[in-house]
């Protein structure tokens, strides 16, 4: 009697595959981050009508057990890149005005979202991915509120494109502006929403830029627990009103593993060679997941009917990049 096949394997096959090529594109163009080439991809395959049954047969599976199960995984070891002592070099200042650009930036995108009128959950997910790391913090924040994949395709689809939008932008007004190169860092570190993209952006200014871009970054990242748990909170209030069912967990798993990777990080002297182990799990993680989630993207329906969600998208950009442009002028 043969063995059965797992009913997720070919997705995950095609996942893995994906993110091969996404690897190979980065590799190839290397202003291309690898997540951002990732959600591209699975965008791109979603619009192949050939593609479509696949996706939603025998693939789909697959595809769900990526974009939820791999991506919490991978927000796990994502906390294994930061140090709280990198984020206590930033200063008080820095520190608490990347903390105020997060929390202004998530309650204004979610009271645009709101105005609006974006359906769901998609106010919070736009709002959680503008202000906190991208594509990663949706899929992390979308497994609190049990958003199917279809819920998070436009607002995947929206961060991917604005972030993409500012690896090219932000260069181009970095003179205009007449920033250093650390207040160039320090912009795209607290704008930019994926770690992948803050890298293709601040790197062009030189070392020292994306050394102060990726530690305020990495702070942003740092606010995904709180900003989580309390979504956890208040989802298991709502779930109790409604239904006697089983209630959300108060702390989600995966949060409370982000949190002890990043206290590992800080306090043990853990290897070089390990930490780039982990560095290229999450990243391959995370990768399936992007991709996963990217397949859930329909354009035509995004042109159609998501002007909206698209106006609200735009404009967080616009307020994310200001509030960080007044930070580095204040505390430069």
């Amino acid at each position: 009697m043969g063995l059965t096949r797992p009913a997720w394997l070919p997705g995950v096959a095609a996942a893995a595959g994906a993110a091969a090529v996404a690897w190979a594109i980065s590799t190839l163009v290397p202003a291309v981050p690898l997540l951002t080439a990732a959600v591209v991809l699975g965008i791109v395959v979603a619009q192949i009508p050939a593609a479509q049954p696949l996706l939603s047969g025998v693939l789909a599976p697959g595809l769900a057990l990526a974009s939820r199960r791999l991506m919490r995984i991978g927000v796990v070891l994502l906390g294994f890149k930061l140090s709280l002592f990198d984020v206590a070099s930033l200063g008080w200042g820095v520190f608490l005005s990347t903390v105020a650009i997060v929390l202004v930036t998530f309650g204004g995108t979610w009271l645009l979202g709101r105005a609006f009128r974006l359906p769901g959950h998609e106010p919070l997910l736009i709002a959680t991915g503008f202000a906190i790391c991208g594509a990663s913090a949706i899929g992390a924040m979308s497994g609190v509120v049990r958003a199917g994949r279809s819920e998070q395709a436009q607002p995947v689809a929206l961060v991917t494109l604005c972030g993409t939008l500012a690896i090219a932008v932000l260069p181009a007004l970095w003179h205009p502006l007449t920033l250093d190169t650390v207040q160039y860092g320090h912009w795209v570190g607290a704008s930019v929403h994926d770690v992948g993209q803050v890298v293709a952006t601040a790197q062009i200014a030189g070392g020292s830029a994306l050394a102060v871009a990726l530690v305020v970054k990495l702070t942003r990242v740092v606010m995904l627990a709180p900003m989580v748990a309390v979504a956890a909170v208040v989802e298991r209030r709502r779930f109790a009103a409604a239904t006697t069912g089983t209630k959300p967990p108060l702390v989600p798993l995966f949060v409370v593993g982000f949190l002890t990777a990043i206290l590992l990080r800080t306090f043990l002297d853990i290897p070089q060679p390990v930490l780039g182990v982990l560095d290229g799990l999450q990243t391959a993680l995370l990768a399936l997941a992007l991709f996963g989630l990217g397949t859930a993207v329909q354009l035509k329906r995004l042109v159609s009917t998501g002007w909206r969600a698209l106006a609200v998208g735009l404009l967080s950009w616009v307020l994310i990049a200001a509030l960080a442009l007044g930070a580095v002028h204040l505390f430069s």
